[in-house]
């Protein structure tokens, strides 16, 4: 037996409870693994507001990273390998908020050495995330990138993943975030009233056209709206928040359950791992909570304001 958290009904955090449950052995192609740390995600209680009643209980917890406590007959995990006591993570699981789960080996990977459990754990859901968001706006080095949201989990991936293509980024966030912005290779710009004008003015300021890519992380009005203004070719304009605005003014959107882009995601796995252990793509942790204590930190992710990555530890 193991405990983990699980939303017996649909709710927020408000709804989760810490029970008890059985690991089952893993079969052919499966691993079980001895979670040392668990990521924390937006998803996880997004997940659990709504759905189809028969899914109830929901697991909660999309990704993982510990030890590997068994292993399947005649089993392989995704980067080759896998013994027991090898050091992994795991995307996309369900059920990660727990002590240990078993999951397809598929799913797994060798967790480099330089990247801590609690960072590796918080890798993958936001950095496919920004990766896909690249890919269905063709962002290249040549482009200026407006980035609403940069400072968030995602917003931080995309900024990193960017500088590697050599583009030119602008990103909001608030002012006491400002840094960070400009710690992973952004140039900052507050976000609220005459967004529009200050982003012509930064983009006059520098070589070049105008912003040519904006990818938003929050789904504000504004941000979907001075998106509109700034980029002429609305395919290179991405939302993973606002998906009313974009099938009302014919932006895309992207999600993890839209076939398409769980495929491309799925396939970049191993390339952002390799890029994290190479020190080249940094996740900032803010803070980790027992496993335990796994309500009072969805709470405070739930408020927006978490200053960086959460982590579960058992």
């Amino acid at each position: 037996m193991t405990k983990h958290w699980v939303a017996p009904r649909f709710g927020g955090s408000e709804v989760l409870e810490f029970t008890d449950t059985e690991v089952p052995a893993p079969g052919p192609g499966e691993v079980t693994i001895a979670v040392r740390a668990a990521g924390m995600n937006p998803a996880d209680t997004k997940h659990t507001r709504q759905g189809d009643r028969s899914d109830l209980p929901i697991a909660v917890g999309y990704e993982v990273a510990g030890t590997i406590s068994a292993v399947g007959p005649d089993t392989e995990i995704a980067s080759g390998g896998g013994a027991v006591g090898d050091e992994v993570l795991a995307f996309r699981v369900e059920g990660g908020w727990t002590e240990e789960l078993t999951v397809p080996a598929r799913d797994v990977f060798a967790k480099p050495a330089t990247l801590g459990f609690p960072e590796a754990a918080n890798l993958l859901l936001a950095g496919t995330t920004a990766a896909d968001m690249l890919r269905v706006t063709r962002a290249s080095g040549n482009d200026t990138v407006l980035v609403h949201g940069a400072a968030g989990a995602v917003g931080v991936s995309l900024l990193q993943q960017l500088r590697l293509l050599g583009a030119r980024v602008i990103g909001t966030a608030s002012e006491r975030n400002a840094d960070v912005v400009a710690d992973f290779g952004g140039e900052w710009i507050a976000y609220g009233d005459g967004l529009e004008d200050r982003v012509r003015a930064l983009v006059a300021d520098g070589t070049g056209g105008g912003v040519s890519v904006a990818l938003d992380c929050v789904g504000t009005d504004e941000a979907v709206d001075v998106s509109l203004a700034l980029v002429a070719d609305r395919s290179r304009i991405v939302t993973i928040a606002a998906f009313g605005r974009a099938e009302s003014d014919g932006i895309r959107a992207v999600g993890g359950a839209q076939p398409e882009s769980k495929a491309f995601r799925d396939s970049v796995r191993q390339r952002l791992i390799d890029l994290a252990g190479d020190g080249q793509l940094v996740v900032p942790v803010a803070r980790t909570f027992p496993l335990a204590e796994a309500k009072a930190a969805a709470e405070l992710l739930e408020s927006q304001h978490p200053g960086g990555k959460l982590a579960l530890v058992p």
